[in-house]
């Protein structure tokens, strides 16, 4: 999809796409919080004797109040910020913002619980329907010439894989009836702080546009170039991490007497893939970026390795945080996730080129929030 953007839309128009882009996957990444907590409550499940007496709660139904009532927060506040961060499109932006996102509440709490069951094939399934109907809609875009208009809707588009699901698989209508112990307040409260740490990862994972306009007098075809070599270095280890959430967190959870060891081998596995990565960055990317995209997108290959190995930095960073989900460290993990995502803002001030500025805030963030998170899970244990 972001390549079919960039080959559709200058390098000017994409920078514009790249802030719904990014705006899109902050709200969706923290919603992704709920992702988490579900996976963490279902799969603990699993390791009580007796489920204790009480309430019971069922997540989509709380997943639902929390879509509806984030939508109806972005659409009432709208007037307060879109005209500075939408600069075409406006309205329609905030609607598709409000409406896909309270989609994809449902979406990532159903993740969840497929996560938590160990049901990955259907896991795997909901992601791949996600992502095949968001290129479906900018393949059409693209064949029709539906410019910047067609790339916003196929963006969101994606927040209605859910709802095949449910239609589709047996296993997962038998997921999403599952009710785990406790009340609605008491999921909410673990929830609150799991999307208070996923909305500051999604600003520095899939936010960072957002947070680079919000930041930047004027983006222009320079910003367009460098939201791209952003977005490209980083795809490679963070769209898998991302999609390996569950994963992560139920491994996490069945190793919850060895925290800090079980890190080790995944750790090892991201830092390998890294360091090919920082040097193929910066010996062929400035050559693949212009072939793929065109002569118009220029980037040194100093920069993009630079920013594959602030791509490292973060998938470390997700890996911890999913270490302290799993280990219930709520508080630590949002202080992990906010301690890198601050300074990193902060960092994006400095009066230098748009380009360093971009890699000294995505590099040493991360850094701070990593040894928050590794403090508290050496305390746990």
């Amino acid at each position: 999809m972001i390549y079919l953007a960039a080959r559709n839309l200058a390098p000017s128009g994409f920078s514009v796409f790249g802030v719904f882009w990014g705006a899109f996957g902050l709200v969706a990444g923290a919603a992704f919080g709920l992702l988490q907590e579900t996976t963490r409550e279902v799969r603990s499940m699993q390791y009580l004797d007796v489920l204790p007496d009480g309430s019971r709660i069922h997540p989509l139904r709380a997943a639902a109040l929390v879509g509806v009532a984030a939508a109806v927060v972005i659409a009432g506040s709208a007037p307060l910020w879109s005209g500075r961060m939408f600069v075409e499109a406006r309205w329609l932006s905030v609607g598709l913002l409000s409406v896909g996102l309270a989609g994809f509440c449902l979406h990532a709490t159903l993740m969840g619980m497929l996560a938590g069951m160990n049901r990955w094939t259907q896991y795997g399934a909901l992601m791949v329907t996600d992502a095949v109907i968001r290129v479906a809609v900018a393949a059409g875009t693209f064949v029709v010439g539906w410019g910047l208009v067609g790339f916003l809707w196929a963006t969101v588009a994606g927040s209605v894989a859910w709802l095949i699901m449910l239609a589709a698989s047996p296993t997962t209508r038998v997921a999403a009836r599952l009710l785990t112990p406790g009340s609605t307040a008491t999921f909410l409260r673990g929830a609150a702080h799991s999307i208070t740490a996923a909305g500051a990862s999604a600003i520095l994972v899939m936010g960072f546009p957002v947070l680079l306009k919000l930041t930047s007098d004027e983006l222009g075809a320079r910003g367009g170039v460098v939201i791209l070599a952003v977005t490209l270095t980083r795809a490679p280890l963070l769209v898998p991490l991302t999609a390996m959430q569950g994963n992560l967190i139920a491994h996490f959870v069945d190793e919850s007497t060895h925290r800090v060891r079980a890190l080790l081998s995944p750790a090892a596995v991201i830092g390998g893939i890294g360091a090919v990565g920082v040097l193929a960055s910066g010996l062929v990317g400035p050559w693949l970026l212009r072939a793929l995209f065109g002569p118009q997108y220029q980037a040194s290959g100093a920069l993009l390795a630079w920013l594959t190995a602030a791509a490292v930095a973060i998938a470390m960073l997700t890996l911890t945080g999913a270490a302290a989900v799993a280990a219930a460290l709520h508080r630590a993990y949002s202080l992990g996730w906010v301690g890198a995502t601050v300074p990193s803002g902060l960092l994006l001030l400095l009066p230098v080129p748009l380009e360093t500025r971009t890699v000294v805030a995505l590099l040493c963030g991360p850094l701070m929030g990593i040894g928050v998170h590794l403090a508290a899970l050496a305390r746990s244990r």
